[in-house]
């Protein structure tokens, strides 16, 4: 049985560009432990974003990500809703989580973007790590390219603090979440 996807296709050797996030082909995800035994995992799936990416001098790319809080996505409503509430994002208040690069650095296919990530209108720098996975002609004409990344964030730092004690000791929601990036970017005409 083998575990692993094929390998990515590489079509063009300078990704050099403007991008658009494909929203179709890209996830934007999360984990989180509940009850302290197991993970739960979810997804924001409205978003946009554009990137432009500078091989040479990748200190002159920039990502902007703009995400919309409502499309939050768990598998399960009762939880979404509970997300989307005051005791979590305040969706109605704050509808967006924003992300704006400030750095951005590249060793061969390894990119490390660090920049601005805004929820509930409290700003912290995190740094993602990622790896470029490939890049594709599409049959459409298109050219686009691949990254995946992930970092853990501490919720606590934007102001998500709801919890719930359990009788056997813990919470019910872990403060550490991983944030993860699946993205295909389609390169502007």
């Amino acid at each position: 049985m083998t575990t692993s996807f094929d390998a990515p296709t590489t079509a063009i050797n300078d990704i050099t560009g403007d991008y658009t996030l494909d929203v179709s082909h890209s996830r934007l995800g999360f984990v989180a432990r509940h009850a302290m035994v197991t993970k739960v995992r979810g997804q924001l799936g409205a978003f946009t974003g554009t990137a432009h990416i500078d091989e040479a001098t990748p200190a002159d790319s920039k990502v902007d990500l703009s995400i919309d809080v409502t499309s939050v996505d768990t598998g399960s409503a009762d939880r979404d809703g509970h997300l989307k509430s005051g005791d979590f994002f305040d969706a109605e208040t704050y509808p967006n989580i924003t992300f704006t690069s400030t750095d951005v650095k590249r060793d061969g296919s390894d990119w490390t973007i660090t920049g601005d990530l805004t929820i509930k209108d409290v700003t912290h720098s995190v740094t993602i790590p990622f790896e470029q996975t490939g890049s594709a002609q599409d049959p459409f004409g298109n050219v686009r390219v691949g990254f995946e990344g992930e970092t853990t964030i501490s919720r606590k730092d934007w102001g998500l603090t709801w919890n719930a004690a359990l009788e056997t000791g813990g919470v019910l929601v872990s403060d550490k979440i991983k944030l993860e990036f699946d993205i295909s970017a389609i390169k502007s005409a």
